[in-house]
């Protein structure tokens, strides 16, 4: 095992690996019950989604390990669970089984891109500033589902949005949440985010928000009512629309930017990246298009690789020993689906809103002076939260891009892969206008 995973080339111990897969397991732990509360709401049975977040999480991990080798934890992402539910399912009306279809029909071209190598041209097309806006749009659309879930933020006739009630006890909670991880997270805390959630979880059990759950430990609920259901959705007709086709290529390109930027910053942080350079990438990407593949046939949304697996690099994870270790945990997990009772909206909301404090970090790398960028990165972001829809901030930013370069005659700067994008957002503008 040490001469497989090169442990005296890497400088890396068996102690090492332990602590930094058990690291990372704590950072990103949260998402087994933010995942099935944010599915859940799609109409899908709660645990068996939780079963399907452990199980495509832990063969996830388990691939990068021995595959790619690398310390890169993978499970259900934030951003795209909530564009499954809240746009797929809720703002488009489709039934979950074709959401799932979608994500995996998106995994299947993601596995065929990287091995063809199309994958980098099509990356390589879409300019840095909408990356990056497409981060930051995902990071303020999550934080404004958690302050809408938290009661923070409710509907206003008269103002469309205002202030909620801050007396309601419901609300409280989720502040104590708010501010929970937030102090752990500044004092630099290990898994801030899972423990700010189990924090509060307590609490809310404390002063009766919470019902305490009958036990820890218990067999782990039944798959099958999401097992294999999204095959369903390719013998009917009404699957086959342009919104499907724009939602199929949402769940692609969001997977793409999540993967190539997180696995570029948890490698440069490990010191793997040579001039530029990420030896095995393409295992790498193989592995997360499988997991997902995977996730979409036993039921949950895009599998994507963690950020938070920075935090077990940091503990000092060098191989994918680790993200053995990883995976073995999410495995584990399966044995405690009863806790998932004290997953409320008062404690998935903080979670929700502090990853999207994280997801904004990038906006400082957009050229917001040069007009022409600033726009269309600009309605890339806010069109998100605007309008409840991930796909529809792609598609204006996508669109605006070509115009304002033209119009600014940097026309020959843009891909020709990216006139084809325009023109695809442009149905689907038109076809799904209300």
């Amino acid at each position: 095992m040490k001469n497989y995973f090169q442990f005296d080339q890497l400088g890396t111990t068996y102690r090492q690996e332990i602590i930094g897969g058990i690291t990372t397991f704590l950072a990103m732990a949260y998402i087994l019950a933010v995942n099935p509360a944010i599915l859940s709401q799609s109409g899908m049975d709660q645990g068996a989604v939780f079963v399907a977040t452990a199980v495509s999480s832990a063969i996830g991990c388990f691939i990068m390990g021995l595959f790619a080798k690398y310390p890169l934890a993978l499970a259900p992402g934030l951003g795209l669970n909530a564009f499954f539910t809240f746009e797929v399912v809720l703002g488009h009306g489709f039934p979950w089984e074709y959401a799932l279809a979608a994500v995996f029909i998106s995994s299947l071209f993601f596995f065929i891109l990287t091995l063809t190598g199309l994958r980098e041209k099509l990356i390589n097309a879409i300019p840095m500033e909408l990356k990056l806006a497409v981060g930051a749009g995902i990071g303020l659309f999550i934080a404004f589902i958690g302050f809408k879930l938290s009661g923070i933020v409710v509907d206003d006739p008269d103002n469309l949005l205002s202030i909620g009630n801050l007396t309601d006890p419901q609300v409280l909670l989720a502040i104590f949440g708010i501010f929970a991880i937030v102090i752990l997270m500044v004092l630099n805390v290990k898994g801030a985010v899972f423990i700010g959630m189990v924090l509060t979880a307590i609490v809310g059990m404390i002063f009766g928000l919470i019902q305490t759950p009958d036990g820890i430990l218990s067999t782990p609920p039944s798959v099958e009512p999401t097992f294999g259901k999204l095959f369903s959705a390719f013998s009917d007709p009404e699957f086959y629309t342009i919104p499907m086709l724009t939602s199929i290529l949402t769940f692609l390109f969001v997977d793409f930017f999540d993967n190539a930027g997180t696995l570029m910053a948890v490698a440069n942080q490990a010191g793997f990246v040579k001039d530029n350079k990420l030896p095995r990438a393409g295992r790498a990407l193989i592995s997360d298009s499988i997991a997902s593949i995977i996730g979409s046939i036993f039921g949950t949304s895009t599998v994507t690789s963690y950020i938070e697996s920075s935090s077990g690099v940091a503990a000092g994870a060098r191989t994918g020993f680790a993200s053995l270790v990883t995976g073995i945990l999410f495995l584990l997990a399966l044995f405690f689906s009863p806790v998932l009772n004290i997953v409320t909206s008062a404690v998935t909301a903080p979670a929700l809103i502090v990853v999207g404090v994280l997801m904004v970090g990038s906006l400082g790398e957009i050229e917001w002076k040069k007009f022409e960028i600033a726009v269309p990165s600009f309605l890339t972001m806010v069109m998100m939260p605007f309008t409840g829809s991930i796909a529809t901030g792609i598609a204006v930013g996508f669109l605006f891009y070509p115009l304002t370069m033209v119009l600014k005659g940097r026309a020959k700067e843009v891909h020709w892969i990216m006139y084809i994008f325009a023109i695809i957002f442009l149905l689907f503008l038109a076809t799904t206008t209300h």
